[in-house]
């Protein structure tokens, strides 16, 4: 064996692993909505778990990235540790997908049509051929990413033929012969696949080498069945590598899958070998295959999910027993792990904002609300700490948002979406601020003892309640796109600015009077002044519903001519609205 069948050897590996993450990343483009559907049907149920790991396994190709998505959306809140044990066990049982495939490497065909076209060198080329003319010619974004799963199959498979042909001339080699003798020691073996695994981080990969030194002739069933096993334990270096710099609940998926790993592993070897020295099972020194090697990697991950599953709430109080909970628990919002999945990744981007509005809209609640009954101090220490949580989100939201949008392909849809959510969290960080303005004004209004004339009162209470409304109509047209409720901002914010700039000259008057003293002067002026601004951020919210709405779209001066042009019905509405909170 020459210093080049190293070089084919290293560089098949090269192309066998581009070729899977390839074939993976496309695969997650195209699922990736579906992916999300699939695992928000996840519940406590864990047959429906099981079911949902294997079919995304399937899907894409890769335990390691389901377990990766996993630590990632539970560091995200999305999922519940006891959630994902299901996925785990059905992840792995999904993996061994691959290695039916790569098994057909080993087909001879003896020259029939049919066998030869199963031989990868044959049919790699096709799909070669179709993915480079659908990733060419393709104009949707879905044809080019059909087009590189195609082309990362071919890659795959041409990796595996480089690899299997650079190590066909050990098969003539007596020293090698030799050197193999090593591995019928299982504890070396389950050593070897273990380390390969973990530093390809992939046991695909190494089932993909295995069945191509297996073509050699020199590996035996008891060579090569504990480093399958020893494959399953180093794949868990993925999902540890994950947990780093996540929080606790994340960590104990990893802690879960490894447990599931090594248990399994630790079992099977007691078992497997402790029945070997009664029954002497023979068919340990036949020639290794990629057909067998693809049946035993399927019945050990098979025959582990069918044991270890029923003790699933052992492997979920152990995680909980290596990573306690502690009194405080750092709240993360997204995790950039779920960036592998773009559309995945801009869901949980979608709930974090559901979030962010929620909180915005019961702060708003709360300190208006306040301001009409009266001062509460647990109301006020509410509102305060959620808007502090609302700046974070705001920070968080924008910065993955702006990383998502430039490091990752989105669909038209999915940047449509970006946008209104980019330009959604400035909007809604204001009102909450004016919502903090408003507590903290009322906070100082039972510090002072001050009391405003019943006037003031009156006129607070009616631009308070169409402010309410003003919000209320605005946080419902965001969340649902209705642009019946987003049309009512316009006129609304004309009314608020009506009745402030007329409430200002009123209060005017009764300084003159005598009636309010300076200091009711300047809070009453502060809080006209966040209404005025709550109905501004309101109307921002909505314009950017209607311009986002399939009637408005691709006006690009949309948001500056709304505020400008006349609009009979718009008109009609202020009418209505000054009518109802003014008279």
């Amino acid at each position: 064996m020459s210093i080049f069948s190293f070089f084919t050897l290293f560089g098949g590996l090269a192309f066998f692993m581009f070729g899977m993450s390839l074939l993976s990343s496309s695969l997650e483009k195209m699922a990736g909505g579906k992916l999300e559907k699939l695992l928000k049907k996840v519940t406590d149920n864990p047959y429906k778990g099981f079911l949902v790991g294997a079919i995304i396994t399937i899907a894409i190709q890769s335990s390691s990235a389901t377990t990766v998505m996993l630590v990632g959306f539970v560091n995200s809140g999305i999922m519940e540790l006891s959630q994902t044990v299901g996925v785990i066990f059905g992840a792995d049982v999904g993996t061994t997908l691959t290695a039916w495939i790569l098994s057909l490497a080993g087909i001879q065909g003896n020259g029939n049509f049919f066998l030869e076209l199963l031989k990868p060198v044959n049919f790699s080329m096709i799909f070669a051929f179709i993915g480079l003319l659908l990733f060419t010619a393709g104009k949707r974004q879905k044809t080019k990413d059909i087009g590189t799963m195609g082309l990362g199959f071919a890659i795959l498979m041409t990796g595996m033929t480089m690899m299997s042909d650079s190590m066909s001339p050990l098969a003539d080699m007596p020293e090698f012969a030799d050197m193999m003798t090593i591995f019928n020691n299982p504890f070396i073996g389950v050593l070897i696949g273990t380390v390969i695994t973990g530093i390809i981080q992939g046991s695909a990969a190494t089932i993909g080498i295995l069945q191509g030194l297996s073509m050699t002739g020199q590996i035996t069933l008891g060579m090569a069945i504990p480093i399958i096993m020893g494959a399953n334990i180093g794949t868990c270096m993925t999902a540890i590598l994950s947990a780093i710099g996540v929080n606790k609940k994340a960590k104990r998926v990893a802690a879960v899958h490894v447990a599931i790993k090594i248990v399994g592993t630790v079992l099977w070897l007691i078992i497997f070998y402790g029945l070997e020295l009664f029954f002497h099972f023979e068919f340990l020194n036949r020639n290794a295959t990629t057909f067998n090697i693809a049946v035993f990697h399927t019945i050990f991950n098979v025959a582990n999910t069918l044991v270890l599953f029923w003790f699933r709430n052992l492997f979920v109080k152990l995680a909980y027993k290596v990573f306690p909970d502690s009194e405080e628990e750092q709240e993360l919002f997204l995790d950039e792990r779920l960036m592998v999945t773009p559309g995945i990744a801009l869901a949980e981007v979608q709930n974090s904002m559901d979030r962010m509005v929620s909180k915005t809209k019961a702060n708003l609640d709360e300190a208006t609300d306040m301001l009409l009954n009266g001062f509460k101090e647990e109301t006020f220490e509410f509102v305060q700490k959620n808007e502090k949580k609302i700046d974070g989100y705001e920070d968080h939201i924008g910065a993955y948002l702006t990383k998502l949008t430039t490091t990752q392909h989105l669909s038209e849809e999915d940047k449509k979406k970006s946008t209104m959510i980019l330009q959604g969290i400035g909007e809604f960080e204001r009102l909450a601020d004016h919502a903090s303005y408003i507590s903290k004004s009322v906070n100082e209004l039972d510090e002072k003892k001050i009391r405003f004339s019943p006037d003031a009162q009156n006129e607070l209470h009616r631009v308070i309640s169409v402010c309410q409304e003003s919000y209320t109509s605005a946080v419902e047209a965001y969340r649902t796109g209705n642009i019946e409720l987003a049309r009512k901002a316009e006129p609304l914010q004309n009314v608020i600015r009506t009745m402030c700039s007329t409430f200002k000259t009123t209060h005017v008057q009764r300084l003159a009077d005598g009636t309010c003293t300076a200091v009711q002067g300047f809070v009453f002026n502060d809080l006209l002044y966040s209404c005025e601004r709550i109905g501004d951020h309101s109307m921002n919210i909505a314009a950017i519903v209607l311009r986002m709405s399939a009637e408005n779209e691709g006006s690009e001066k949309y948001l500056h001519d709304i505020k400008l042009r006349k609009d009979p019905e718009n008109e009609r509405m202020y009418d209505e609205f000054y009518n109802k909170y003014m008279k």
